[in-house]
């Protein structure tokens, strides 16, 4: 007998999906309407200025590491000239 449960129980469970995505169905155009008439709009897309302004952030952020970078690699060459240079006075005297 409880085999006849199981069944029953399954056939129930899909009975409410499919009662689920058919009531869906046939309210998504009145949820379009009133979407229409409130002026409550989905979740839209980002934008082409939002895009816009992430890529720029992107470069911006690249381009300010590759500056550190540049510095510090003029640094280190700056570092390593002067300490060639001293050097080089120290050893010509």
């Amino acid at each position: 007998m409880s085999k006849h449960f199981e069944d029953a129980r399954y056939y129930l469970g899909r009975a409410v999906e499919h009662a689920k995505e058919g009531v869906k169905e046939e309210l998504e155009p009145v949820e379009q309407r009133v979407r229409d008439i409130v002026g409550d709009e989905e979740e839209p897309e980002p934008s082409r200025v939002d895009a816009i302004m992430a890529d720029l952030k992107e470069l911006e952020q690249r381009a300010e590491g590759e500056a550190r970078e540049a510095v510090a690699s003029a640094r280190e060459k700056l570092d390593n000239y002067r300490g060639r240079g001293e050097s080089a006075d120290a050893d010509g005297e």
